[in-house]
C-alpha cells in the first residue's frame, strides 16, 4: 500500500438513496473535476484517499443502509485504507449532532445545503460557471432534472422537509441551460424530479409553473422524451396537462403519489384531500391526456389504519387500475406529526398488507400489458444484458417501471429509439422485436 506521503488527493464519492441524492452526488462531481481534483463516483479500486458519503434518512431501512456504509469507511480508515471520511446528504442534515457522538471518527459532517462548505474542506471553490453543467453518473442517453429543493407539504409521516428545508424552485432560465448542455451530450430523456413538482414556481414566479417550464424546457433540441415525476395531487396545474397533450416530445407519464385510498387517513396523513377528488383528479388526468400511463405510490400500515381502511385502499386500487404502483410499509419516523400518533399496526401486518396490495397490482399489470401485444411502440434502449437489449417505452421510467426485452440478432446501439412491437408479456416486463 502507498505511504500517505506519495498519495495524492482522490476523493470518491458515494451515493445512496434516490435520484435528487444523485443529482446532488452529480453537481459535487462536476464541481470537483471543475477544481481540477481527481475524482470519481463509486469507485471499484480502492486507490481514493477522500471518501465523500452521501446519504439518505429517509425510512429505516434507507437510514441503516447509510449508517452500515459510513462504519464500513471508517473502518478502512482506521484500516489505513483511506484518510478522510466525510458525510453529507439526508441522514447527515437530519441527525448530525447524533452522529457525531456515535461516530466521532468521521472527519466532518455536511447537510443538503452544504456545498460550498464541503468543497471548501475539499480545497476546492464554487464555480458559479458550472452552474447548468453536469457530469453524469447513469448512462449519458438519460438524465435526472432537479427542478426545486425542499417541500412545504405538512404530510404527517414525511421527514423531508426536516432533511431538505423549504420549497425552492430552480429558476427556469437555469433548467433550460442545463438541459441544452446536457443535450449537447447526447442525453436524450429528461427526467423531472423534485419534492413536490406540482408547486414548482410558487415562490419565483407566483403562481404554479410547471406548464410553461414544461413548453421550454420541450423547445430544447435534441431531448426526445421529458418525464414527469413527483406530482403532488393538491393543488395540480391542470394546464401541465395541456402542454403534455399537445407537445409530443413530452411523455404519456405521471408519477403522482398519492398514498392511500381512505379518506380517513388520507386526513390523518394530512393529505389535503379525500378519496373523491384523487378520483376525480385521475379521471381528469386520463380525460386530458388520452393513453398515459399513471404511476403512484402508497403506505400500508400507518397510525390508525385499520382493516376497513385497508380494503378500501384495495378497493381504491382495483378501481383506479394503475399503470404502475409502488408500495411501502408505514416508517414511524421521529419529529414528524405522524410519530405522536401510536404505531398501531403490527410490522408483519404491514408487510401482510403491502403483498396484498402488490398481489393485486400484479394482476392489474399483467392485463394491462397483454393488452400491448401486438401493437409497436417507440422505444429506447437502455442496455444489453446476457445477449438481449433492455429497452423501455413512454410509458416507464428507468429502474421503477417495466421493461421491454428485445428480441433479435441485429445490432442495436445503446442509447437510441428503435420501434418494437410486443410479442408476449408477463407481470412487469414485455418482449419485443425491432421492426
Amino acid at each position: 500500500m502507498k505511504t500517505k506521503g506519495q498519495r495524492h488527493t482522490k476523493v470518491n464519492i458515494v451515493t445512496l438513496g434516490c435520484s435528487k441524492n444523485q443529482v446532488d452526488s452529480e453537481v459535487l462531481l462536476t464541481q470537483l473535476k471543475g477544481n481540477q481534483i481527481d475524482v470519481s463516483h463509486e469507485a471499484n479500486n480502492d486507490d481514493a484517499n477522500i471518501v465523500v458519503i452521501n446519504t439518505c434518512g429517509f425510512i429505516d431501512n434507507a437510514k441503516q443502509e447509510s449508517i452500515d456504509t459510513i462504519l464500513r469507511y471508517v473502518d478502512a480508515k482506521e484500516e489505513g485504507l483511506v484518510e478522510k471520511v466525510y458525510v453529507t446528504g439526508c441522514l447527515s442534515e437530519r441527525y448530525k449532532d447524533d452522529l457525531e457522538k456515535e461516530i466521532p471518527k468521521v472527519d466532518a459532517w455536511f447537510g443538503t445545503r452544504d456545498l460550498s462548505r464541503l468543497l471548501k474542506q475539499l480545497n476546492a471553490n464554487y464555480k458559479r460557471e458550472l452552474v447548468g453543467e453536469r457530469i453524469l453518473t447513469n448512462p449519458s442517453h438519460f438524465a435526472y432534472l432537479k427542478i426545486s429543493e425542499g417541500c412545504d407539504r405538512p404530510c404527517s409521516f414525511c421527514a423531508i422537509p426536516l432533511m431538505r428545508g423549504k420549497h425552492i424552485s430552480k429558476p427556469m432560465e437555469e433548467l433550460v441551460l442545463e438541459a441544452k448542455n446536457l443535450a449537447k451530450k447526447g442525453t436524450k430523456e429528461l427526467l423531472l424530479i423534485a419534492q413536490d413538482s406540482t408547486y414548482y414556481g410558487l415562490d419565483l414566479y407566483k403562481k404554479r409553473n410547471l406548464a410553461e417550464l414544461l413548453q421550454r424546457l420541450s423547445d430544447v433540441d435534441g431531448i426526445e422524451w421529458i418525464r414527469l415525476h413527483y406530482a403532488f395531487p393538491t393543488g395540480f396545474p391542470m394546464d401541465a396537462l395541456e402542454v403534455m397533450a399537445e407537445r409530443k416530445n413530452i411523455c404519456k407519464y405521471i408519477d403522482i403519489p398519492l398514498q392511500h385510498g381512505a379518506t380517513e387517513i388520507l386526513q390523518l396523513m394530512r393529505r389535503g384531500t379525500t378519496r373523491e377528488k384523487t378520483e376525480a383528479l385521475l379521471k381528469s388526468i386520463r380525460e386530458k391526456v388520452s393513453g398515459i400511463a399513471i404511476r403512484t405510490t402508497l403506505i400500508a400500515g400507518h397510525p390508525g389504519e385499520t382493516q376497513k381502511h385497508f380494503d378500501e385502499m384495495m378497493s381504491f386500487v382495483e378501481q383506479s387500475r394503475f399503470d404502475r404502483l409502488g408500495v411501502f410499509p408505514y416508517s414511524h419516523e421521529d419529529n414528524t406529526h405522524s410519530y405522536s400518533m401510536v404505531d398501531d399496526v403490527p410490522a408483519d401486518v404491514k408487510q401482510e398488507r403491502v403483498d396484498q396490495l402488490m398481489e393485486l397490482q400484479q394482476g392489474i399489470s399483467l392485463e394491462l400489458n397483454q393488452e400491448k401485444i401486438g401493437k409497436a411502440f417507440k422505444v429506447l434502449v437502455d442496455r444489453k444484458e446476457e445477449g438481449a437489449y433492455i429497452g423501455r417505452t413512454e410509458f416507464d421510467s428507468p429502474e421503477v417501471d417495466n421493461e421491454v426485452i428485445l428480441n433479435g440478432e441485429e445490432y442495436l446501439r445503446i442509447g437510441d429509439f428503435v420501434n418494437a412491437k410486443m410479442t408476449s408479456a408477463t407481470e412487469f416486463d414485455l418482449m419485443g422485436e425491432v421492426n
